[in-house]
């Protein structure tokens, strides 16, 4: 059963007064024979970060693209900003994912482009602004993320893995989105690269408004920049709630994960 915060029943639990902005309900997920996902259900509400983590091979990755329409469910629905997927039509789904942004595992950059016309992809592609105004909209983004302006300029294999990272970052907010769907953000990147994109995803998210759904792998990302965790196993969503319901649960996976040998002590 997932864990969720604890209520004295004089007021509301908080979750339950706050709008949710990405609601998954009964979805599975079948490749052939195989089945990755079954039934399914997870919230997300606004102003979050959420920490989407489990098992490699668990389906993770899966969610995350049936969500964004790459994968096609089995069964089930997703509803993003209280609209179900499957029955937008196509004016109307361009409309919603212009609300999206994606930063890929390992910034899926295109090597051929400049770290600005990257970033300038999606303008082209929703948008219609003169050359000049998406120079401008670029070079803000860049600014935004803490590269340098001249980083603009480069191309990927010009980049450090860090500067990659936020790079790709930046292309995920081109078009100013309300959610941000993150997949394993701080891979590749040493302890202090990794905490400093922790830091920058939480000024985004308070400084923008953003909500943030961030696939990953990294204790310390989902002790440290998220405020609610999802544990992903046996096909659907074993365990949410804080890193408090995380440390408490005694699910196999979530204890060994978070208490482990590896884990580092929590003083709370």
């Amino acid at each position: 059963m997932a864990a969720s915060p604890q209520n004295d029943g004089a007021e509301p639990a908080q979750n339950e007064r706050r709008e949710v902005v990405l609601s998954a309900r009964d979805v599975s997920v079948r490749f052939g024979e195989t089945s990755v996902l079954e039934n399914l259900s997870l919230d997300v509400y606004r102003g979050e970060i959420l920490g989407f983590v489990g098992a490699s091979g668990s389906g993770k990755s899966v969610l995350l693209r049936a969500i964004l329409g790459l994968v096609p469910k089995a069964a089930g629905s997703i509803c993003l900003f209280d609209k179900d997927l499957q029955h937008l039509d196509e004016h109307e789904r361009m409309l919603l994912d212009m609300r999206l942004g994606v930063m890929f595992q390992h910034g899926a950059l295109f090597s051929a482009l400049t770290v600005l016309e990257n970033i300038q992809v999606p303008m082209r592609e929703y948008l219609d602004l003169p050359k000049a105004l998406m120079n401008e909209l670029a070079l803000l983004k860049v600014e935004l993320v803490g590269l340098p302006r001249d980083a603009a300029y480069k191309h990927p294999y010009e980049l450090s893995g860090g500067m990659i990272k936020r790079a790709a970052l930046a292309r995920a907010l081109a078009l100013d989105p309300d959610i941000v769907f993150l997949d394993e953000p701080t891979s590749g990147l040493d302890p202090i690269g990794a905490a400093d994109f922790d830091e920058l995803v939480a000024k985004m998210r308070d400084t923008m408004g953003l909500t943030v759904y961030m696939v990953t792998h990294d204790l310390d990302s989902l002790l440290t920049a998220c405020d609610r965790i999802a544990v992903l196993g046996k096909k659907r969503v074993l365990v949410e709630g804080t890193v408090d319901d995380m440390m408490q649960s005694e699910e196999p996976w979530v204890k060994s994960y978070f208490r482990g040998k590896r884990a580092r002590r929590i003083d709370r």
